[in-house]
């Protein structure tokens, strides 16, 4: 396949992906993108052509806070490192590539799901600027609370230091999870006036989050909610249920059909 498109990257904590997470990575390639992706393990189910990388060559990753967070927590401020350093657009893991990026998109970020707020699920910033600036000295330097946290979220931070053993970081994902993702990258983007630049929802993240399970249902339409403008999907796998995991699509669900489409096996990359 020639790889002649924008480079794509992307982080995995762990040692095996699962089916869709090759499929997103995978979707990629067959799209002209070369892609990277950025592990702390030694992966052994990347598909054919996905570069493998150490993460420690952007970051390095604390094991200890992503065991009190998330597999994914790390991935909120690896993700501007990364294109801060090598220029790539980032994806997660579970970004389905429905159509090439355009070469020319030097701002790539949308809102997702019935709010409105921004996702960061795929991002491209330019290496310098303001946004990106703002981004990492929240993530070195972490304030007492977040600026946008009213006096609920405080007092709940407050009640969870006080019980746990965590560090600021993991007690401030704990009172709420998105602090560190949307909320933020919403929150910095206000600031900038780079909100601005945002995309409709129907580029990226046409399904809204709340209806994922649309993806494996054999008599959705999914396709219903794309545009001609749609260039990503986003599949919102930590959202999506353990049955769906852990066997695999119905066929006929948008899940089975883009497996086969694009090539994969998803028995042979189930959730264990």
């Amino acid at each position: 396949m020639k790889l002649d498109r924008r480079p794509v990257a992307s982080l995995w904590i762990g040692a095996e992906l699962q089916y869709l997470n090759q499929l997103c990575l995978k979707s990629h390639l067959l799209h002209g993108h070369p892609v990277t992706l950025y592990c702390t393990d030694d992966l052994k189910n990347a598909p054919d052509g996905v570069v493998v990388r150490p993460a420690s060559e952007i970051m390095d990753i604390d094991m200890r806070l992503v065991n009190d967070t998330s597999a994914s927590f790390l991935s909120n401020v690896f993700r501007y490192k990364m294109i801060q350093k090598t220029g790539a657009i980032w994806i997660d893991c579970d970004a389905f590539c429905h159509k090439p990026f355009p070469d020319d998109w030097e701002w790539t970020f949308a809102g997702h799901g019935m709010r409105g707020a921004l996702n960061c699920g795929v991002v491209a910033l330019p290496q310098q600027c303001e946004l990106m600036d703002q981004l990492l000295d929240y993530y070195d330097n972490l304030p007492d609370y977040p600026a946008w946290w009213n006096k609920r979220q405080r007092k709940q931070m407050d009640k969870i230091k006080q019980r746990d053993d965590l560090s600021h970081a993991a007690a401030i994902y704990k009172a709420e999870r998105t602090a560190f993702g949307p909320q933020a990258f919403t929150w910095f983007a206000q600031q900038t006036g780079d909100i601005e630049r945002a995309m409709t929802s129907d580029v990226l993240y046409p399904v809204p989050f709340q209806l994922n399970d649309v993806f494996y249902d054999p008599h959705g339409r999914v396709e219903g909610w794309f545009t001609d403008a749609t260039v990503s999907v986003h599949l919102y796998t930590n959202g999506t249920r353990p049955w769906w995991r852990r066997n695999v699509p119905l066929p006929n669900s948008y899940a089975a059909r883009m497996c086969e489409e694009v090539g994969i096996d998803p028995a042979a990359a189930l959730e264990q």
